[in-house]
Protein backbone atom coordinates (compact mmCIF):
# COMPACT_ATOMS: atom_id res chain seq x y z
CA UNK A 1 0.00 0.00 0.00
CA UNK A 2 0.99 3.41 -1.07
CA UNK A 3 -0.17 6.56 -0.26
CA UNK A 4 -0.71 7.37 -4.10
CA UNK A 5 -3.64 4.06 -3.51
CA UNK A 6 -5.26 5.95 -0.50
CA UNK A 7 -8.28 7.71 -1.64
CA UNK A 8 -7.78 11.79 -0.75
CA UNK A 9 -6.42 12.60 2.41
CA UNK A 10 -3.51 14.79 1.02
CA UNK A 11 -3.44 16.95 3.49
CA UNK A 12 -2.63 13.77 5.97
CA UNK A 13 -0.39 12.33 3.91
CA UNK A 14 1.47 15.22 3.57
CA UNK A 15 1.89 15.60 7.45
CA UNK A 16 2.76 11.78 7.93
CA UNK A 17 5.96 12.77 5.09
CA UNK A 18 6.96 15.48 6.66
CA UNK A 19 7.31 14.19 9.98
CA UNK A 20 9.38 11.07 8.53
CA UNK A 21 11.46 13.98 6.33
CA UNK A 22 12.37 16.01 9.24
CA UNK A 23 13.22 12.35 11.52
CA UNK A 24 10.57 13.90 14.29
CA UNK A 25 8.10 10.95 13.38
CA UNK A 26 6.93 10.53 17.20
CA UNK A 27 6.96 6.89 18.73
CA UNK A 28 2.94 6.56 18.41
CA UNK A 29 0.59 7.83 16.06
CA UNK A 30 -3.30 8.06 16.81
CA UNK A 31 -5.15 8.14 13.05
CA UNK A 32 -8.41 9.22 14.81
CA UNK A 33 -11.13 8.44 12.21
CA UNK A 34 -14.34 6.53 10.50
CA UNK A 35 -12.19 2.93 8.98
CA UNK A 36 -13.92 4.15 5.44
CA UNK A 37 -12.23 7.69 5.73
CA UNK A 38 -8.67 5.72 5.29
CA UNK A 39 -6.63 5.02 8.45
CA UNK A 40 -5.72 1.63 7.77
CA UNK A 41 -4.67 2.48 4.14
CA UNK A 42 -2.69 5.38 5.97
CA UNK A 43 -1.06 3.50 7.99
CA UNK A 44 0.09 0.94 6.00
CA UNK A 45 1.12 3.60 3.62
CA UNK A 46 3.57 5.44 6.61
CA UNK A 47 4.63 1.73 6.92
CA UNK A 48 5.70 1.27 3.96
CA UNK A 49 7.32 4.03 3.58
CA UNK A 50 9.70 3.50 6.29
CA UNK A 51 10.53 0.20 5.74
CA UNK A 52 11.19 0.68 1.72
CA UNK A 53 14.26 -0.34 0.92
CA UNK A 54 14.66 3.23 -2.07
CA UNK A 55 11.87 5.16 -0.35
CA UNK A 56 11.62 8.87 -2.48
CA UNK A 57 10.27 11.84 -0.75
CA UNK A 58 6.88 11.45 -1.02
CA UNK A 59 6.12 7.88 -1.40
CA UNK A 60 7.26 4.19 -1.07
CA UNK A 61 8.70 2.75 -4.58
CA UNK A 62 6.84 -0.34 -4.70
CA UNK A 63 9.29 -2.48 -5.94
CA UNK A 64 11.92 -3.30 -3.77
CA UNK A 65 12.15 -6.71 -1.54
CA UNK A 66 10.57 -4.76 1.77
CA UNK A 67 7.73 -3.23 -0.67
CA UNK A 68 7.04 -6.74 -1.85
CA UNK A 69 6.64 -7.71 2.02
CA UNK A 70 4.77 -5.15 2.87
CA UNK A 71 2.46 -5.60 0.18
CA UNK A 72 1.42 -9.18 0.88
CA UNK A 73 1.86 -8.54 4.44
CA UNK A 74 4.46 -10.96 5.39
CA UNK A 75 6.89 -8.31 6.68
CA UNK A 76 8.88 -9.53 9.44
CA UNK A 77 9.09 -5.57 11.33
CA UNK A 78 5.56 -5.06 10.26
CA UNK A 79 2.97 -6.10 13.14
CA UNK A 80 -0.54 -6.04 13.71
CA UNK A 81 -3.29 -6.16 16.60
CA UNK A 82 -6.88 -6.33 16.09
CA UNK A 83 -10.36 -7.45 17.90
CA UNK A 84 -10.78 -11.22 18.30
CA UNK A 85 -13.23 -13.78 19.60
CA UNK A 86 -11.37 -14.51 23.15
CA UNK A 87 -11.79 -18.49 23.13
CA UNK A 88 -8.90 -19.57 25.69
CA UNK A 89 -6.61 -17.72 27.82
CA UNK A 90 -4.27 -17.27 25.35
CA UNK A 91 -6.06 -16.37 22.66
CA UNK A 92 -4.59 -13.29 20.90
CA UNK A 93 -4.38 -11.66 17.56
CA UNK A 94 -1.74 -14.21 15.95
CA UNK A 95 -4.56 -16.78 16.12
CA UNK A 96 -6.36 -14.79 13.35
CA UNK A 97 -3.67 -13.60 11.34
CA UNK A 98 -4.46 -15.90 8.22
CA UNK A 99 -7.58 -14.61 8.26
CA UNK A 100 -6.72 -11.11 8.99
CA UNK A 101 -4.11 -11.36 5.90
CA UNK A 102 -6.78 -11.92 3.29
CA UNK A 103 -9.06 -9.53 4.53
CA UNK A 104 -6.73 -6.73 4.18
CA UNK A 105 -5.05 -8.26 1.21
CA UNK A 106 -8.21 -8.15 -0.16
CA UNK A 107 -9.07 -4.08 0.72
CA UNK A 108 -8.08 -1.76 3.12
CA UNK A 109 -11.73 -0.20 3.55
CA UNK A 110 -13.55 -2.15 5.88
CA UNK A 111 -15.12 -2.08 9.31
CA UNK A 112 -16.18 -4.57 12.28
CA UNK A 113 -18.84 -5.86 10.26
CA UNK A 114 -16.50 -6.98 7.92
CA UNK A 115 -14.40 -8.33 10.11
CA UNK A 116 -16.85 -10.49 11.97
CA UNK A 117 -17.98 -12.11 9.06
CA UNK A 118 -14.47 -13.11 8.30
CA UNK A 119 -13.99 -14.73 11.88
CA UNK A 120 -17.33 -15.86 12.33
CA UNK A 121 -18.19 -13.91 15.19
CA UNK A 122 -21.60 -12.68 14.24
CA UNK A 123 -23.38 -13.40 17.69
CA UNK A 124 -20.22 -12.64 19.65
CA UNK A 125 -18.39 -9.75 21.50
CA UNK A 126 -15.23 -9.08 19.82
CA UNK A 127 -12.16 -7.80 22.24
CA UNK A 128 -8.15 -7.44 22.38
CA UNK A 129 -7.85 -9.19 25.28
CA UNK A 130 -5.46 -9.91 28.18
CA UNK A 131 -2.83 -11.88 26.43
CA UNK A 132 -2.49 -9.34 23.33
CA UNK A 133 -0.37 -7.02 25.21
CA UNK A 134 2.14 -9.59 26.48
CA UNK A 135 1.97 -10.48 22.82
CA UNK A 136 2.84 -7.09 21.46
CA UNK A 137 5.72 -5.86 24.28
CA UNK A 138 7.68 -9.86 23.11
CA UNK A 139 7.40 -9.21 19.21
CA UNK A 140 8.89 -5.42 19.68
CA UNK A 141 11.12 -6.34 22.23
CA UNK A 142 13.09 -7.92 19.69
CA UNK A 143 16.06 -6.55 17.24
CA UNK A 144 14.74 -5.50 14.14
CA UNK A 145 15.15 -8.59 11.35
CA UNK A 146 16.32 -6.15 8.51
CA UNK A 147 17.53 -3.70 10.49
CA UNK A 148 15.21 -0.69 10.16
CA UNK A 149 11.78 0.19 11.87
CA UNK A 150 10.03 -2.32 13.61
CA UNK A 151 5.95 -1.19 13.01
CA UNK A 152 3.09 -2.18 15.43
CA UNK A 153 -0.39 -1.42 13.90
CA UNK A 154 -3.71 -1.66 16.31
CA UNK A 155 -7.05 -1.25 14.65
CA UNK A 156 -9.79 -0.18 17.25
CA UNK A 157 -7.56 0.31 20.18
CA UNK A 158 -10.68 1.15 21.99
CA UNK A 159 -11.49 -2.34 22.47
CA UNK A 160 -8.96 -2.97 24.92
CA UNK A 161 -9.92 -3.98 28.08
CA UNK A 162 -8.66 -2.17 30.96
CA UNK A 163 -5.90 -4.65 31.64
CA UNK A 164 -4.58 -5.03 28.29
CA UNK A 165 -4.56 -1.18 28.02
CA UNK A 166 -2.61 -0.95 31.26
CA UNK A 167 0.16 -3.71 30.22
CA UNK A 168 0.54 -1.46 27.48
CA UNK A 169 1.10 1.91 28.87
CA UNK A 170 4.53 1.52 29.79
CA UNK A 171 5.83 0.39 26.53
CA UNK A 172 3.95 3.29 24.58
CA UNK A 173 5.09 5.71 27.28
CA UNK A 174 9.51 3.89 26.92
CA UNK A 175 9.29 1.91 23.37
CA UNK A 176 11.97 -0.15 22.33
CA UNK A 177 14.45 1.75 19.91
CA UNK A 178 13.20 2.61 16.53
CA UNK A 179 9.47 1.05 17.63
CA UNK A 180 6.35 3.31 16.59
CA UNK A 181 3.23 2.45 17.21
CA UNK A 182 0.20 3.57 14.94
CA UNK A 183 -3.16 3.36 16.43
CA UNK A 184 -6.44 3.44 14.48
CA UNK A 185 -9.25 4.15 16.15
CA UNK A 186 -13.14 5.00 15.01
CA UNK A 187 -13.79 6.15 19.03
CA UNK A 188 -10.73 7.47 20.10
CA UNK A 189 -12.61 8.86 22.87
CA UNK A 190 -13.50 5.48 24.38
CA UNK A 191 -9.52 4.87 24.75
CA UNK A 192 -7.86 5.61 28.12
CA UNK A 193 -6.91 9.10 28.64
CA UNK A 194 -3.09 7.61 29.97
CA UNK A 195 -3.00 6.01 26.45
CA UNK A 196 -4.10 8.89 24.28
CA UNK A 197 -1.07 11.16 26.56
CA UNK A 198 1.54 8.95 24.84
CA UNK A 199 0.48 9.36 21.23
CA UNK A 200 0.33 11.95 19.04
CA UNK A 201 -3.51 12.62 17.44
CA UNK A 202 -4.16 13.13 13.79
CA UNK A 203 -7.72 13.72 12.74
CA UNK A 204 -8.82 11.97 9.84
CA UNK A 205 -11.31 13.83 8.21
CA UNK A 206 -13.78 12.56 5.83
CA UNK A 207 -12.79 12.35 2.15
CA UNK A 208 -13.25 14.75 -0.05
CA UNK A 209 -16.52 14.80 -2.52
CA UNK A 210 -14.21 15.49 -5.59
CA UNK A 211 -11.51 12.68 -4.19
CA UNK A 212 -13.91 10.37 -3.74
CA UNK A 213 -15.62 10.68 -7.29
CA UNK A 214 -12.25 10.68 -8.89
CA UNK A 215 -11.64 7.43 -7.17
CA UNK A 216 -14.94 6.10 -8.04
CA UNK A 217 -14.74 7.04 -11.75
CA UNK A 218 -10.83 6.17 -12.34
CA UNK A 219 -10.42 3.35 -9.90
CA UNK A 220 -13.88 1.54 -9.96
CA UNK A 221 -14.48 2.29 -13.76
CA UNK A 222 -18.20 4.15 -12.46
CA UNK A 223 -20.31 6.30 -14.91
CA UNK A 224 -20.05 10.34 -14.07
CA UNK A 225 -23.91 10.68 -13.08
CA UNK A 226 -23.86 7.32 -10.93
CA UNK A 227 -20.30 8.25 -8.92
CA UNK A 228 -21.36 11.90 -8.53
CA UNK A 229 -24.72 10.79 -7.00
CA UNK A 230 -22.43 7.89 -4.49
CA UNK A 231 -19.82 10.42 -3.75
CA UNK A 232 -22.41 12.79 -2.06
CA UNK A 233 -24.35 10.39 -0.20
CA UNK A 234 -21.38 8.96 1.32
CA UNK A 235 -20.50 11.81 3.28
CA UNK A 236 -16.79 11.36 2.50
CA UNK A 237 -16.92 7.61 3.55
CA UNK A 238 -15.39 4.95 0.83
CA UNK A 239 -16.70 2.38 2.41
CA UNK A 240 -19.44 3.40 2.52
CA UNK A 241 -19.13 4.39 -1.22
CA UNK A 242 -18.41 0.88 -2.08
CA UNK A 243 -21.10 -0.55 -0.58
CA UNK A 244 -23.52 1.64 -2.83
CA UNK A 245 -21.92 0.18 -5.66
CA UNK A 246 -23.15 -3.65 -4.55
CA UNK A 247 -26.31 -2.69 -2.91
CA UNK A 248 -25.29 -3.38 0.46
CA UNK A 249 -27.14 -6.41 1.93
CA UNK A 250 -26.87 -4.54 5.60
CA UNK A 251 -27.90 -1.31 4.71
CA UNK A 252 -31.36 -3.12 3.18
CA UNK A 253 -31.57 -4.93 6.46
CA UNK A 254 -31.61 -1.83 8.54
CA UNK A 255 -33.68 -0.03 6.84
CA UNK A 256 -36.02 -2.88 7.07
CA UNK A 257 -35.13 -2.99 10.38
CA UNK A 258 -36.05 1.04 11.05
CA UNK A 259 -39.14 1.08 9.03
CA UNK A 260 -40.86 -1.99 11.13
CA UNK A 261 -40.03 -0.10 14.51
CA UNK A 262 -41.55 3.43 12.85
CA UNK A 263 -44.96 1.28 11.93
CA UNK A 264 -44.99 -0.55 14.64
CA UNK A 265 -44.21 2.51 17.10
CA UNK A 266 -47.07 4.65 15.40
CA UNK A 267 -49.71 1.44 15.24
CA UNK A 268 -49.12 1.25 18.94
CA UNK A 269 -47.77 -2.60 18.44
CA UNK A 270 -46.76 -3.76 21.68
CA UNK A 271 -46.59 -7.31 20.83
CA UNK A 272 -44.88 -6.59 17.38
CA UNK A 273 -42.26 -3.97 19.23
CA UNK A 274 -41.46 -7.06 21.68
CA UNK A 275 -40.74 -9.36 19.16
CA UNK A 276 -39.06 -6.72 17.53
CA UNK A 277 -36.96 -5.93 20.50
CA UNK A 278 -35.93 -9.25 20.81
CA UNK A 279 -34.56 -9.91 17.17
CA UNK A 280 -32.13 -6.75 17.91
CA UNK A 281 -31.05 -8.16 21.05
CA UNK A 282 -29.86 -11.34 19.12
CA UNK A 283 -27.30 -9.34 16.90
CA UNK A 284 -23.78 -8.87 18.84
CA UNK A 285 -22.62 -5.48 20.14
CA UNK A 286 -21.02 -4.26 17.64
CA UNK A 287 -24.46 -5.43 15.13
CA UNK A 288 -26.46 -3.63 17.11
CA UNK A 289 -24.62 -0.39 17.91
CA UNK A 290 -24.17 -0.27 14.10
CA UNK A 291 -27.62 -0.72 13.91
CA UNK A 292 -28.08 2.50 16.45
CA UNK A 293 -25.18 4.79 14.28
CA UNK A 294 -27.42 3.90 11.18
CA UNK A 295 -30.96 4.82 12.47
CA UNK A 296 -29.53 7.90 14.24
CA UNK A 297 -28.32 8.87 10.97
CA UNK A 298 -31.57 8.38 8.99
CA UNK A 299 -33.67 10.39 12.06
CA UNK A 300 -31.24 13.19 10.91
CA UNK A 301 -31.65 12.62 7.29
CA UNK A 302 -35.61 12.65 7.12
CA UNK A 303 -35.15 15.63 9.74
CA UNK A 304 -33.40 17.88 6.72
CA UNK A 305 -35.32 15.95 3.89
CA UNK A 306 -38.59 18.05 5.45
CA UNK A 307 -36.54 21.43 4.36
CA UNK A 308 -36.95 20.85 0.85
CA UNK A 309 -33.27 21.10 0.59
CA UNK A 310 -32.02 17.84 -1.46
CA UNK A 311 -28.30 19.40 -1.24
CA UNK A 312 -28.49 18.60 2.60
CA UNK A 313 -29.50 15.31 2.53
CA UNK A 314 -27.61 11.99 1.99
CA UNK A 315 -29.35 9.25 1.36
CA UNK A 316 -29.91 6.17 -0.98
CA UNK A 317 -32.67 5.84 -3.44
CA UNK A 318 -34.23 3.30 -1.05
CA UNK A 319 -34.16 5.41 1.39
CA UNK A 320 -35.04 8.80 -0.15
CA UNK A 321 -38.01 6.64 -1.36
CA UNK A 322 -39.18 5.58 2.31
CA UNK A 323 -38.72 9.41 3.08
CA UNK A 324 -41.37 11.23 1.15
CA UNK A 325 -44.03 9.54 3.34
CA UNK A 326 -42.03 9.28 6.60
CA UNK A 327 -39.90 12.47 7.05
CA UNK A 328 -43.15 14.99 8.20
CA UNK A 329 -43.22 12.82 10.76
CA UNK A 330 -39.87 13.85 12.14
CA UNK A 331 -39.71 17.52 13.18
CA UNK A 332 -38.93 19.97 15.78
CA UNK A 333 -41.25 18.57 18.31
CA UNK A 334 -39.22 15.15 18.07
CA UNK A 335 -35.89 14.94 16.88
CA UNK A 336 -33.73 16.03 19.63
CA UNK A 337 -35.84 13.67 21.92
CA UNK A 338 -34.56 10.54 18.91
CA UNK A 339 -30.94 12.04 19.20
CA UNK A 340 -30.80 11.86 22.87
CA UNK A 341 -33.05 7.95 22.92
CA UNK A 342 -30.47 6.87 20.12
CA UNK A 343 -27.16 7.81 21.77
CA UNK A 344 -28.51 6.69 25.86
CA UNK A 345 -29.73 3.31 24.00
CA UNK A 346 -25.66 3.27 22.38
CA UNK A 347 -24.20 4.05 25.70
CA UNK A 348 -26.26 1.45 27.77
CA UNK A 349 -25.38 -1.44 24.81
CA UNK A 350 -21.37 -0.17 25.28
CA UNK A 351 -21.69 -0.70 28.86
CA UNK A 352 -23.25 -4.34 28.18
CA UNK A 353 -26.94 -3.19 29.74
CA UNK A 354 -29.28 -5.94 29.41
CA UNK A 355 -29.84 -5.73 25.55
CA UNK A 356 -33.55 -6.89 25.76
CA UNK A 357 -34.29 -4.00 28.07
CA UNK A 358 -32.64 -1.23 25.96
CA UNK A 359 -34.41 -2.16 22.66
CA UNK A 360 -37.91 -2.58 24.05
CA UNK A 361 -36.95 0.60 26.18
CA UNK A 362 -36.08 2.36 23.17
CA UNK A 363 -39.03 0.94 21.18
CA UNK A 364 -41.38 2.16 23.79
CA UNK A 365 -39.85 5.90 23.52
CA UNK A 366 -40.13 5.48 20.25
CA UNK A 367 -44.09 5.32 20.61
CA UNK A 368 -44.23 8.30 22.86
CA UNK A 369 -41.72 10.11 20.29
CA UNK A 370 -43.72 9.24 16.63
CA UNK A 371 -46.79 10.58 17.55
CA UNK A 372 -45.46 14.28 18.62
Amino acid sequence: MQFKDVVGQEEVKEKLRKQVRSGHLPHALLLAGETGYGTMGLALALANLLLCNNAGETDSCGTCSGCVKVDKLIHPDLHFSFPVIKITKTTNSDDYLKKWREMLINDKYFDMNDWVKVIGAEKKSTVIPEPESQNIIQKLSLSPYEGGWKIMIIWLPEQMNATSANTLLKTLEEPFGKTLFILCSEHPEQLLPTIISRTQRIDVPPINTNDMYEALTKQRGIDSTTAEHIARVSKGNYLTALRHLCDDDDSQVMLDKFISLMRLAYMRDVKGLTEWSESLASLNRDEQKHQLEYMQNLIRENFMYNFGRPELNFMTQKELKFAQSFAPYINERNVIGFAEEYQRAHNDISNNVHSKTVWFNLALQTIILINK
